[in-house]
């Protein structure tokens, strides 16, 4: 029963993590043997700022919203993490044995596989292909922050917000966001996303409704996006 349930859960991860497949022998019996298997409805606390890291989450399905919340309640969505993917806070909580200093939450149902902080540190120890996976995602994460930050240094507010809108909308044109939701996507405050909001229906590009926004013509925004952006 235990080869059978270790077997599947070798699969699973490597269907998710592909890299992982390639690890060396012996290394995925012994994720298999301790790591466990998580199911977390839409809605729920992964963790909190101040928790220290107990597991490495292997991401198989579902998404998950990472935010940094400052002491005077702003709050910015730093990343997300979806299937075949790691946290890079949760990487860097484990490796300098420090807590977290941002929070996340689940966007959807989410399923994935928790390692063990004392097996991670075991398999970086160990395991090459295993090091070389995890600074690898570190990596490719830190990447991106890089460019969260440069966004939100270097381009205008009413730019920032046309782009969510664009990709956020669905084939219609509609957006169904509130605007405290999309403040907190941009990492501002309510009331200049609703400023911004009011001039660009002035300005003829989108409707605003009850938490919805329809965009009117998403090729005009997306230009406007571009002509604001120009030097």
């Amino acid at each position: 029963m235990k080869a059978s349930v270790t077997r599947t859960l070798s699969e699973d991860l490597s269907a998710a993590f592909p890299s992982l497949a390639e690890l060396e022998p012996g290394i995925s019996d012994i994720i298999a043997d301790h790591a466990a298997p998580l199911s977390l409805p839409a809605g729920r606390m992964v963790f909190e700022i101040g928790q220290s890291c107990e597991r490495f989450l292997l991401l198989q399905s579902g998404s998950v919203r990472v935010h940094l919340l400052n002491d005077q309640g702003h709050e910015i969505i730093l990343y997300r993490i979806v299937r075949g993917e790691t946290c890079i806070l949760s990487t860097a909580s484990l490796l300098s044995r420090t807590a977290y200093t941002a929070y996340a939450v689940t966007e959807s149902e989410v399923t994935a596989i928790g390692i063990p902080q004392s097996i991670f540190h075991r398999l970086m120890a160990h395991s090459d292909q295993f090091r070389g996976f995890v600074f690898a995602a570190h990596a490719r994460r830190l990447t991106d922050l890089m460019g969260v930050v440069a966004d939100v240094a270097f381009i205008r507010i009413r730019v920032r917000l046309a782009r969510c809108l664009l990709q956020r909308a669905d084939q219609l044109g509609k957006v169904e966001m509130t605007h405290e939701a999309i403040a907190v996507e941009l990492g501002t405050a309510r009331e200049v996303i609703s400023r911004n909001l009011k001039i660009l229906e002035r300005e003829g590009y989108l409707t605003l409704g009850l938490g919805v926004i329809i965009i009117k013509d998403p090729r005009a925004m997306s230009d406007h996006t571009k002509r604001e952006f120009d030097p």
